[in-house]
């Protein structure tokens, strides 16, 4: 039986460990409250990732056809691209993130084809490529877009950076491929080159006098075919974003609930102890008297 001196401290030390499971278990509670939020904003963008994506599908079916045919008119004219090492790229990425490593691909192919090839000009479309390249190819930054990725890619807009592209006659006048990510399956995409044909290979193409295409149709036809080009890989690298972004907000979601499993039983099994301590004590208390 514990004296009376004793007595006192006891109930001190029993009023501490209740303070102190009472602050663990709100600790607990407000944890398991804010990933539970998190996990339902992660599962709202989860379905609204899907549903873009099948828009985004759409899109870039149709721009797929128009670079197919594109490419079918090249090899029909004999155009060959040119010899060497390509001396610029356009990198095509967005300004959204939430992603995965969606545009990290894209700047990882960049760094490895320039520490193979030697450096190269770059243009760049979305924030996220732009700050990564920045940071060891600012020098070599010749044009950035921003305010891409929010809707899905038009004809307008690649047509508009191929028009600023081409401009640049010293920009023109490198050997230039454009770097997105391939839409493989709604899982799957690819870190993809796709060469660009410049002006001086598609009018020394062989057969391209049965098109009759002469001087100044010769430059519009060259233009068309650059945005074309554009304008699919825009839209590929688009539908691969979604893709990506569904996935990774399905992975979030699954975390959130894992993490909410294992804070719900931590919970239980904290309240369980401060109610056995609490018997404890009235059992104990009780005795004494």
């Amino acid at each position: 039986m514990l004296s009376a001196t004793a007595r006192p401290n006891a109930r001190v030390v029993s009023l501490l460990q209740q303070q102190a499971t009472m602050a663990t278990l709100k600790e607990i509670q407000m944890r398991l409250k804010s990933i539970t939020n998190i996990g339902k904003i992660t599962k709202s963008m989860k379905m609204i990732a899907s549903t873009k994506m099948t828009r985004a599908q759409r899109a870039m079916d149709a721009a797929r056809i128009n670079g197919t045919a594109a490419t079918a008119l090249l090899k029909h004219a004999g155009t060959q691209p040119a010899e060497g090492p390509n001396g610029a790229f356009i990198a095509v990425s967005s300004d959204r993130g939430l992603c995965g490593g969606i545009h990290s691909s894209i700047t990882k192919n960049i760094k490895r084809t320039v520490a193979k090839d030697g450096p190269a000009e770059l243009v760049v479309l979305g924030d996220k490529c732009r700050n990564q390249l920045a940071r060891e190819f600012r020098n070599n930054v010749r044009l950035t877009y921003s305010q891409l990725g929010k809707t899905v890619p038009s004809f307008l807009e690649a047509s508009l950076i191929a028009d600023a592209v081409l401009a640049d006659k010293d920009l023109a006048a490198l050997k230039t491929a454009i770097v997105y990510n391939k839409f493989m399956t709604v899982i799957s995409y690819e870190s993809t080159q796709m060469p660009v044909v410049s002006a001086e290979a598609l009018k020394a193409s062989p057969k391209l006098a049965a098109y009759e295409t002469e001087g100044e149709v010769l430059k519009e036809l060259h233009h068309f075919l650059f945005a074309t080009s554009l304008h699919w890989a825009m839209n590929e690298g688009h539908a691969s974003e979604f893709s990506a972004r569904r996935g990774a907000m399905d992975n979030a979601t699954k975390n959130a609930g894992e993490m909410v499993d294992r804070l719900t039983l931590l919970y239980n099994r904290q309240r369980q102890a401060s109610i056995t301590n609490d018997l404890v004590d009235i059992i104990t208390g009780a005795s004494a008297l």
